[in-house]
């Protein structure tokens, strides 16, 4: 079940300020795409695991469009988050580039 928790926040990761999203719920900095182990459900913010999850693909989904792949950088599990309206596209591409790399 979804739950709708839209905050702006600090990003722990590149330091920036974080608007709303205003359409769903922010899950991820839209400057440098990395985001936090927080959910079990998205929204619940109940997962203890708390770790860092850095941007490894993205991925195009036929139903969800553009899903950036993470990996916990603490736990190792992978998410999958779908990519925001205002996500910076030079970051989209520098992960994608990395990838294909097998960087």
């Amino acid at each position: 079940m979804f739950i709708k928790n839209d905050n702006e926040f600090i990003c722990i990761n590149c330091g920036k300020k974080v608007e709303k999203l205003k359409y769903t719920s922010r899950d991820h900095c839209n400057h440098c795409l990395h985001s936090l182990h927080v959910d079990i459900t998205p929204g619940d913010r109940e997962n203890k695991c708390r770790g860092l999850l850095v941007p490894v693909n993205v991925e195009l989904n036929s139903k969800k469009g553009e899903v950036i792949v993470y990996k916990c950088s603490k736990c190792g599990q992978e998410v999958r988050n779908i990519v925001a309206s205002d996500d910076n596209r030079d970051e989209i591409y520098n992960v994608v580039k990395k990838y294909s790399r097998g960087v």
